[in-house]
């Protein structure tokens, strides 16, 4: 394998190249690290790159290289990007912003469990501040680009990990989901990224992200990867049958899926290619031997519950920094708005979205899985935060989360799975949605859809750069 197949053999093959030898960990760390050097000045995936750390943790596994039958440590030796909200020892956890200035004195429990099962951190990856937009844009760190076509933008917030991803820098990222922030990036930068049921992955040492909305997870190029990941990262449910990954290699069996166009806001149009995916996919599950049908989820307003968990949640980031007065404008308009909605309103919120998640989860009693778009258009180009206030840039948002942030409010696993591409080579993607704790049937589903139309092996127009 040349050094791109390499960059581009996903986290299960990486793993499979260290275990049998044919690499070291600090020999795939290092060429990891010559082609972040190369490509991510034009690409801005990483707010810093951890090279000296990393090469010194790869010398260690190295020390340590697990044997062939050693299923023990599934990361072996593997280098992993981090969203920049999660915690790393020695390292500034910026949520995107200038304003803290004080490193972590600790891992984050998702970050030391990689660490255990093996994985290299090599690195924190770029977000808005305080992920508060679908657009990877920030006053402090700048624009983070799309590989697939440097005009564009990656999506956000884990547009940084996306990017990363997509480019070969890393096999896999952590990002964070609340509102879409793991499906849209990966919808924009044509991977593979599943928000999991809300609790089953850890936020410690942080209570929750945006209190009931968000969780934390992988973007990877291909669902086993993710599968491998969420089973060393998940910290509950003991119940399931085996791991997530023996569910992704398990044919799920005849589903009944519901097909819905329907967008949770009004005045959000679907664009021809992002129904074009729709469509493709759903004859490709029919093929599949899948009872494809329309129907819609009785989806109420969702302001009432989303809103004040969002302005709620940004408030109580925004009390981690060390220097508020370089907060950008943007989010200090946000602060501003969020006084209107205080912690009392927040734990109603809370509340309100419990009753909207049992309204909307009746879909489940007739289906097995929901079929979605991610996205309501292919990525816009770059600047869509440029010389906008918070109020506007909400309102630019609203094509991007219309079909991901319900599954928040309800706490529903949802994944955005790569559907081919537009004519002008921009990724394409659909969303599945099933029931809490489905997250073996999606996996097991998406990766039915995979083999039969693959996208793993796709990459971007970045090597020549």
């Amino acid at each position: 394998m040349d050094e791109t197949d390499i960059a581009y053999a996903g986290v299960a093959g990486q793993a499979e190249l260290v275990r049998s030898g044919e690499i070291s960990s600090v020999e795939l760390t290092h060429m990891l690290l010559k082609r972040i050097e190369r490509l991510n000045p034009a690409i801005n995936a990483f707010r810093i790159v951890m090279a000296e750390q990393a090469l010194a943790e790869a010398a260690a596994r190295d020390q340590a290289r697990p044997g062939p039958d050693d299923t023990g440590a599934p990361l072996h030796g593997v280098p992993i990007a981090i969203k920049d909200e999660i915690d790393v020892e020695g390292q500034l956890t910026t949520f995107g912003t200038a304003a803290r200035t004080r490193p972590a004195g600790a891992d984050a429990e998702l970050v030391a469990r990689l660490r255990a099962a093996g994985a290299v951190i090599v690195g924190k990856t770029a977000m808005p501040e305080f992920g508060q937009w679908p657009f990877t844009e920030s006053a402090t760190f700048g624009y983070t680009r799309n590989p697939w076509d440097l005009g564009r933008s990656t999506g956000g917030s884990s547009g940084g990990t996306a990017a990363a991803v997509a480019a070969g820098l890393v096999a896999a990222g952590i990002g964070g989901d609340g509102g879409g922030s793991i499906r849209i990036p990966s919808a924009c930068c044509g991977l593979f990224g599943l928000k999991p049921t809300r609790g089953l992955v850890s936020a410690a040492p942080l209570d929750g992200v945006w209190h009931a909305l968000g969780t934390l997870g992988p973007l990877t190029r291909s669902v086993r990867d993710s599968a491998v990941i969420y089973d060393v990262i998940r910290t509950v449910w003991p119940e399931h049958e085996g791991d997530l990954a023996v569910a992704a290699a398990s044919a799920p069996g005849a589903l009944r899926i519901a097909l819905s166009r329907r967008p949770t806001q009004l005045g959000v149009r679907l664009d021809a290619e992002q129904a074009r995916a729709l469509d493709e996919t759903a004859e490709a599950l029919r093929a599949l031997g899948h009872d494809v049908r329309e129907a819609d989820p009785d989806y109420p307003e969702l302001t009432p519950a989303f809103v004040p968990q969002f302005y709620g949640g940004v408030r109580d980031e925004v009390k981690l920094v060390e220097a508020p007065e370089l907060l950008e404008r943007r989010t200090k308009q946000t602060l501003a708005l969020a006084r209107a909605f205080p912690d009392s309103a927040v734990r109603w919120a809370i509340g309100h979205g419990e009753k909207i998640a049992k309204r909307v989860n009746r879909l489940f009693d007739d289906h097995d899985v929901l079929l979605t778009p991610t996205i309501a258009a292919l990525p816009r180009r770059i600047g869509a935060l440029d010389g906008i206030g918070s109020l506007h840039a909400s309102l630019r948002a609203i094509p991007y989360v219309a079909y991901t942030a319900v599954w928040n409010v309800c706490g529903n696993p949802g994944a955005s799975i790569p559907v081919g591409f537009a004519p002008d080579g921009l990724p394409r993607a659909v969303q599945l949605v099933g029931a809490p704790r489905r997250e073996p049937l999606l996996l097991g589903l998406a990766a039915q859809l995979e083999r039969a139309r693959p996208w793993a092996d796709q990459r971007p127009p970045v090597d020549p750069l």
